[in-house]
């Protein structure tokens, strides 16, 4: 079988992505998405603190929080690590934001995955580990070297790489409560011309979610509003492995290739089960019934990337990329239902799904360094996307005596090419620092719904600009200014205009008039530092035209139409702290705060004017170096009320405990305790004159792991510390 040849290939080498070791004569091109510290004569490009915690790395368009000494992110998921980075809010159901914003694009090492796209997204961060990633790029004005995508910015996910020369590597394993567990291992070789690395991991998650429903409808013949309850009680088993093997080998000093092949394949069940009652505007029972939904779903994700490094000087090189990514959904959805009052037959639905992904895309970059401290980055990226949406679907009283629906049964075909080229030119002058870009991409749509017989094109070709500034008042301060004008498209299957039917009373379906949304977005920001205190202050002001958002309407009978469309306009902006410390010796904290105002234009929505409001998110972690050996953590976040177009988010928030005790320098102990509180739960309102719904949504996150770290190989291994809000990967003197 595919699956498990390439696992076994992959395996083979296991371990994170190792940074070889270099010569004198051929030094490593910088990682994608990483900034080389500046030239001398450069003001505030990047800049490094070095003190007791791993150095806070930030530059004139991005920032890097390091989540390598995270214990929840040593044990848990990506989503987990997420939720202890500044800017970024992570809901029960894995779906990220940036400011309150989800319109977020995620990167690994510098390259977009179609891990993180579509509805899988969410599930996606959910389900991959947390320990293969050494730290987070968060870029919320970000230059035009970087795609338009995400409105709200990007999220770069820069993996570990191993250090040291020869053979290096290590094991993890962590047993958790309600029979979870996780295991990993990695190994790479560096030598003078070669190095080869990879990893693999396994990870099994039981979950247990609930889904309480209170819907109304506003009923045009008598004024009053019927109300319709729902409870729902799930179980699901998640199996997740994948592995990664990559090589680097130098051709030259100045000539590098690169090939890497990596695998993600999920195994994922579900079992729901529904209780629905339904009453009329005078409170009388109308209707109830009971429905189970069992979900199978098996989804494999390879990629194969090439690559050709080509050195022309120091600060001037040529970087070409080629990759094919491919996406292998399949589910099987099968829904019973009972009709309890007025009595009927039972009905039973079977819907299967086969999502097939396809992507090409080919990248060039160039930069080349310049005189007075000055660099010139140029580049494209031509991207191809082949997907193809099948839906087949059965009704009948029973699983034996189903017969084709044409009503379940569906075909959406997805064809994209996406033509990308940029150019930035960086230049210090004294003590300000200007970096100014343009990007221009053209985009060629074709959408068939071939169910429906309907056929679109949406073909556009539009340029993009930035401008970074950046001022450098003393050794400690620096003011710094940027404006970019960024893009979220639609994705893929919110342009599927067939209705999904989820239950008997809710359906979803897309959009094929869906427009791009585009922002324009400006920030000031203020940094003070000095080893080991860190404090960074950015006012930022976003406006977003033609913005994407989920509608609910009522289309009769009290059944909800669910669908994504573009609302008119929306601003927001606000006040965003980060802090780091040392409290006393042994003694560290890390805080970030974001209080923000949010607009929107609700006219078409059934509201008569725009909706607004004022709200808060924290997090705050304290770090207790109780002896060498032993770390003590304690952090927790809120989120605050967050605006959506027909209602709002209420605020949650969870409260964490990690422990690590060293058995020696190459053996740590770990322990984590994960909402010990029992605080994290989603809460969603629909609050229009029509219409209004109340949706409370949890999942069992209080949990603890327990588990142990090995490392060998690579010279004695350092203990990092613990600064998630601050680091770019070095650890710290010892």
């Amino acid at each position: 079988m595919r699956t498990g040849l390439i696992l076994a290939v992959l395996a083979a080498a296991s371990g994170p992505a190792v940074a070889r070791a270099q010569s004198p004569q051929s030094p490593a091109p910088a990682p994608p998405g990483s900034r080389t510290a500046p030239p001398p004569g450069g003001t505030v490009r990047e800049v490094v603190v070095t003190g007791q915690t791993p150095p806070v790395t930030t530059s004139i368009d991005r920032r890097s929080y390091s989540v390598a000494s995270d214990l929840r992110a040593q044990t848990g998921s990506i989503s987990d690590a997420l939720r202890n980075v500044p800017s970024v809010e992570v809901d029960v159901q894995g779906n990220v934001s940036l400011r309150g914003d989800p319109n977020v694009t995620i990167l690994i090492d510098g390259k977009p995955s179609g891990q993180f796209q579509g509805d899988a997204k969410g599930q996606a961060l959910q389900q991959l580990p947390a320990d293969r990633i050494e730290r987070v790029e968060v870029i919320t004005n970000p230059s035009a070297e970087f795609r338009a995508d995400g409105t709200a910015g990007i999220i770069n996910l820069v993996t570990k790489k191993a250090k040291g020369t020869g053979l290096t590597g290590g094991l993890r394993a962590n047993i958790g409560s309600e029979d979870r567990y996780n295991m990993g291992g990695n190994v790479g070789y560096n030598s003078k011309q070669l190095s080869l690395s990879g990893d693999a991991f396994y990870r099994h998650d039981p979950l247990k979610q609930t889904f309480v429903e209170d819907r109304g409808r506003l009923d045009p013949t008598t004024g009053t509003l019927d109300a319709t309850h729902q409870d729902q009680i799930g179980r699901l088993s998640l199996d997740i492995a994948g592995a990664r093997g990559s090589v680097d080998y130098d051709l030259s000093p100045q000539t590098r290739l690169s090939a890497e092949l990596r695998g993600n394949y999920t195994d994922f069940g579900l079992d729901l089960f529904t209780h629905t009652e339904r009453k009329s505007g005078a409170g009388l029972l109308t209707n109830v019934f009971d429905r189970t939904v069992n979900i199978d779903q098996s989804r494999a994700n390879e990629e194969l990337t090439l690559g050709l490094t080509r050195k022309f000087g120091e600060g001037h090189d040529l970087k070409l990329n080629l990759s094919y990514e491919l996406t292998d959904d399949n589910r099987t959805r099968d829904g019973a239902t009972s009709l309890v009052f007025p009595t009927a037959p039972d009905a039973f639905t079977r819907q299967g799904i086969d999502n097939r992904l396809r992507q090409l895309d080919f990248k060039g970059d160039y930069q080349r360094a310049m005189e007075g401290g000055a660099k010139l980055k140029a580049g494209f990226d031509i991207q191809r996307d082949d997907n193809r949406y099948a839906n087949t679907g059965f009704r009948g009283p029973s699983a034996p005596a189903t017969l084709p629906d044409p009503t379940l049964t569906n075909r959406f075909l997805y064809e994209q090419l996406l033509s990308q080229a940029y150019v930035t030119y960086e230049k210090p002058i004294g003590d300000v620092t200007i970096l100014a870009g343009l990007r221009a991409e053209d985009t060629r749509l074709d959408l068939t719904q071939a169910t429906l017989g309907q056929k679109a094109e949406n073909d556009y070709l539009r340029v993009y600009p930035s401008l970074h500034l950046g001022w450098k008042l003393s050794d400690t301060q620096q003011l710094s200014a940027s404006y970019s004008h960024r893009v979220q498209r639609p994705q893929p299957e919110d342009y599927n205009s067939f209705r999904f039917f989820l239950d008997p009373i809710t359906f979803r379906a897309g959009n094929t008039a869906l427009r791009p949304q585009d922002t324009n977005s400006f920030e000031l920001g203020y940094q003070y530092r000095k080893a080991p205190t860190f404090y960074l202050a950015t006012l930022y002001y976003r406006e977003n035209l033609h913005g994407i958002t989920d509608v609910t309407r009522d289309i009769g009978g009290g059944v909800f139409l669910i669908t994504r469309e573009n609302v008119s306009k929306t601003r927001n902006g606000g006040l965003e702290l980060v802090a780091s410390g040392q409290i006393a010796k042994g003694l560290t904290y890390n805080l970030s705060g974001n209080a923000f105002w949010s607009e929107l234009d609700a006219t078409g929505l059934g509201f008569a004017d725009k909706r607004s409001t004022v709200t808060a998110f924290g997090r705050a972690t304290l770090n207790w170096q109780v002896t060498p050996k032993d770390l003590v953590q304690l952090g927790g976040f809120l989120n605050g009320k967050r605006l959506t177009p027909q209602g709002s988010v209420a605020p949650t928030g969870m409260l964490n405990i990690g422990y690590r005790h060293k058995l020696n320098d190459r053996l740590s102990l770990l322990i984590s305790a994960q909402d010990v509180l029992g605080t994290f739960r989603d809460r969603i309102v629909i609050d229009t004159p029509a219409l209004k719904d109340t949706i409370r949504r949890g999942v069992n996150t209080e949990l603890v792991y327990v588990g142990l770290s090995w490392t060998f190989g690579g010279g004695r291994q350092r203990d990092p510390g613990f600064d998630f809000q601050n680091g770019a990967g070095a650890a710290p003197p010892q």
